[in-house]
């Protein structure tokens, strides 16, 4: 470890946050967190009890009244001096991501970017809740309609992207009025730990903010989705743990959004500009190791196109430098465990015994890390597991198509709705595949779609709900009425 990593390492908390306070485990336990590059242990951090748990939503709702009644634009320059100071401290968030989650060290920086952005943006949609008042069409009374905070808010985070999904859920809710329970995953806890002191350091109140680390994740929550205290649960991560989740919350009617787990189909039709089609695919397909939710899973591709843009990408991805996140040039880390690199491993062995071809990759690479060489398969053939399931994993499994209609057909055939990716140079199609692709968001020409100011989320079993744009600071208000009758 060189000594700017362990000067990194060493400026992160810690210990649970608390009322504003930093402080141990009530069971004084702690947990180790692992660089998957080389599996060594970067530090430890507080392993929270359901009691710890309890304690930080007894902080957040005491601080709940005083945080909802506080100034707007107090709020939004709050955000906004967060805002500045990530900026700031880009490059200490960038390596401290790098090293817990693997990620290469640019991409890290790009999330640095891209999560920043929430707390501007919502630092600015605070000062815009918006309601109205207007005469009912009787004319026997004035309308009045409001916007409130909806409370003390529990979330859920996930290791993949731990300072995005952070300020994702962090920032709306603030801004919103609502003082929030963070739970960052145990993978990957130091971003989060590192995003909450800045949020201190930016002003945020005692109790406001509150982290808990743990890897008893039940245990913790159970107890917080029954509390009549809580009025909110935002979740991201797979869909089988939302479900779970949203069975548990049903029983209070407990508020809910959930970003939940993917199939995105990558339409290539045979008009594409394939060049513009290849880079697409690697930005959808390898952007933080094929570790994301938005991830393409299955590329559909004219049979007329399809060999052509197989050799092309198989070209670009066998070029692909793997290697420690830290180290110049790599852009393929490891993934984020052992079992992911099983996982991805299990599918491409289940479409090659149906047939698949390996061009590139399709193996683990041996020393220490979770390392899976980048791999391409082509002629997958319907029935493939890998079709089915979403591979978070740096493998691109090629099937093709003849028509329109079987390509809709083929990208819609899943359970599945976050996304989809589109390429073709005709727009009267790309119209229509706006309009028949069963997906929360679509890419026309475009292998990344996510941006603080548009609405992130899926339909079907990807999700409830919406993040960023205008939609996501809704998430955390309430809608009220008041009739005032016309005297």
């Amino acid at each position: 470890m060189s000594a700017t990593e362990k000067a990194v390492l060493d400026a992160v908390p810690t210990g649970l946050f608390l009322g504003g306070e930093w402080v141990a485990s009530s069971t004084g336990a702690t947990f180790e967190v692992r660089d998957p590059a080389t599996g060594d242990v970067l530090t430890s951090v507080a392993d929270a009890s359901p009691e710890d748990g309890v304690r930080a939503l007894d902080a957040a709702a005491a601080a709940q009244d005083e945080w909802a009644a506080t100034a707007p634009r107090v709020r939004a320059e709050i955000l906004r001096k967060a805002f500045d100071l990530v900026q700031e401290r880009k490059e200490e968030l960038a390596l401290l991501m790098t090293l817990e989650m693997g990620k290469p060290l640019a991409e890290a920086r790009g999330e640095v970017a891209y999560g920043g952005e929430f707390l501007r943006w919502f630092s600015e949609e605070a000062v815009r809740i918006s309601g109205r008042y207007g005469l009912n069409p009787e004319g026997t009374g004035r309308m009045v309609v409001s916007q409130r905070p909806v409370g003390p808010s529990y979330l859920i985070t996930p290791w993949n992207f731990p300072l995005a999904m952070a300020t994702r859920k962090i920032a709306p809710a603030l801004a919103a009025g609502c003082t929030v329970v963070v739970k960052p995953a145990a993978l990957t806890p130091l971003t989060t730990l590192a995003m909450v002191g800045i949020l201190e350091e930016a002003g945020v109140p005692a109790g406001v903010v509150n982290v808990i680390t743990t890897t008893s994740s039940r245990g913790v929550t159970e107890p917080l989705l029954a509390d009549p205290r809580l009025k909110k649960l935002s979740f991201t991560g797979s869909t089988e743990v939302g479900q779970g989740l949203i069975r548990q919350a049903a029983d209070r009617v407990l508020r809910v959004s959930m970003e939940l787990g993917g199939n995105a189909p990558f339409v290539v039709f045979e008009d594409a500009d394939l060049d513009k089609a290849v880079e697409g695919a690697l930005m959808a397909k390898f952007r933080n190791i094929g570790q994301a939710c938005t991830a393409a899973n299955r590329f559909i591709v004219h049979k007329d196109v399809a060999d052509e843009f197989a050799a092309k990408v198989t070209e670009r991805v066998t070029a692909m430098r793997i290697g420690r996140g830290t180290e110049d040039g790599v852009t393929i880390g490891p993934l984020i465990d052992d079992r992911a690199v099983e996982s991805s491993l299990a599918l491409v062995a289940d479409a090659v015994d149906r047939g698949a071809t390996v061009t590139t990759g399709g193996a683990a690479i041996d020393g220490p890390g979770s390392f899976l060489a980048p791999t391409v398969l082509t002629d997958v053939k319907a029935g493939s597991e890998i079709l089915r399931e979403e591979i978070f994993g740096p493998v691109l499994a090629i099937a093709t198509f003849e028509a329109e209609d079987e390509a809709v057909a083929l990208a819609n055939a899943t359970d599945y709705g976050l996304v989809s990716y589109v390429f073709t140079e005709d727009l009267a199609r790309g119209h229509r595949m706006i309009d028949r692709l069963d997906t929360g968001m679509m890419g026309l020409n475009a292998g990344v779609v996510s941006n603080a100011a548009a609405p992130f989320g899926g339909v079907k079993l990807s999700g409830l709900g919406r993040e960023g744009g205008l939609e996501g600071i809704h998430e955390y208000l309430s809608t009220k009425y008041t009739l005032i009758p016309v005297s």
